[in-house]
């Protein structure tokens, strides 16, 4: 199934009912007074949270969204009836957003989280709400309100504690392989990932945490280069991000400490707060350096970036360091949230 993430779509909400004049006519009963009901309330719009969907596909092909109109209202105390809501289901994830004001509708964050979009039109009234000792026999009535209508932006941001950022063949596909059961697409060649991956990450019996791999960044991100910053909407949600850096690139004339800054740059270029978020750096593919080159490469990257926090090294195709590296981020984890029950 293709993978969208962004989409535009309009949301009407039905309009009410109108209520109606109406009097009541009976053999014998000559002056039987006002009988005019209500008329029904329209139908309102509502989204519902579902962790089975990955995708807003389906919003692609169908933009846009019209619940029912109520039944205006008839005589003898006769009530419109109302129309059927209309109930949207999304990814967890979802963040709605108005597309005129950029307020932000709803933010999805729990499977079965239910938020109203468009409310419906109440019913107009019927003549009878309108008697009274002076006014036996009113004609007024109201027209029904209108439905509420707008035009959402609907945007999927992945729900992962550890993001992986890095060049196109850092291994950070492989990386998310080698420590859960996902299964992304690996190969040599760039830009394999073309859409984020997410892997349940289990530590030990009864903790865990879902990392997620999004398409490599490139120089030049900002301006549109390779995949552009399109998905790195989806590391805002992180708790922490995993720099994973190709100490060993195919491409010899690649200058890795280069290229490692050119990300930081890009990321900073995008959004402040994700540049700003705890980061650990990762030198990947150690296997490829010999044994007695690579604290040197180590220290010079660390030298070069000024690095102060955390940093690791390991193969991500050999597993090595792998296993001290989830430990780790479990640690970190549990300093800021309860741990991930297993089911």
């Amino acid at each position: 199934m293709k993978y969208i993430d962004e989409v535009k779509i309009q949301v009407f909400a039905g309009d009410g009912g109108n209520g109606v004049a109406s009097f009541r006519r009976e053999k014998f009963i000559p002056k039987g007074g006002p009988d005019g009901g209500d008329g029904g309330r329209g139908g309102s719009i509502y989204v519902l949270a579902d962790h089975n969907l990955n995708t807003l596909i389906d919003y692609r092909f169908t933009p846009v969204f019209r619940a029912k109109r109520g039944e205006n209202g008839r005589g003898s105390d006769c009530y419109g009836k109302g129309a059927e809501d209309i109930v949207l289901r999304m990814p967890v994830g979802t963040m709605i957003i108005n597309n005129q004001t950029g307020e932000l509708v709803a933010d999805l964050k729990h499977n079965q989280q239910k938020m109203l979009l468009a409310k419906g039109g109440n019913g107009g009234l019927g003549n009878l709400h309108f008697k009274s000792s002076t006014n036996r026999a009113p004609r007024q009535f109201t027209h029904g309100e209108a439905g509420e209508q707008f035009e959402l932006r609907l945007e999927l941001r992945v729900l992962a504690d550890v993001g992986l950022l890095g060049l196109p063949n850092a291994g950070k596909s492989t990386l998310i392989r080698a420590v859960s059961a996902a299964r992304p697409k690996v190969a040599d060649y760039p830009f394999t990932t073309l859409h984020p991956n997410l892997g349940v990450v289990r530590v030990d019996a009864g903790r865990s945490f879902v990392m997620a791999d999004i398409p490599g960044l490139i120089e030049g991100a900002a301006e549109g280069a390779g995949l552009g910053h399109r998905f790195l909407k989806h590391l805002t949600r992180t708790y922490l991000l995993l720099h994973v850096i190709d100490v060993a690139p195919f491409d010899e004339s690649i200058d890795p400490v280069q290229s490692a800054r050119a990300l930081v740059d890009e990321l900073l270029k995008f959004d402040e707060a994700l540049y700003h978020k705890p980061r650990w750096l990762v030198f990947n593919k150690v296997d490829l350096l010999p044994e007695d080159e690579q604290q040197a490469v180590y220290a010079h990257f660390l030298k070069v970036l000024d690095w102060k926090d955390r940093w690791f090294a390991i193969s991500a195709l050999t597993g090595r360091g792998c296993q001290a590296l989830t430990y780790a981020i479990m640690e970190y984890l549990q300093q800021l949230q309860p741990v991930t029950e297993e089911a």
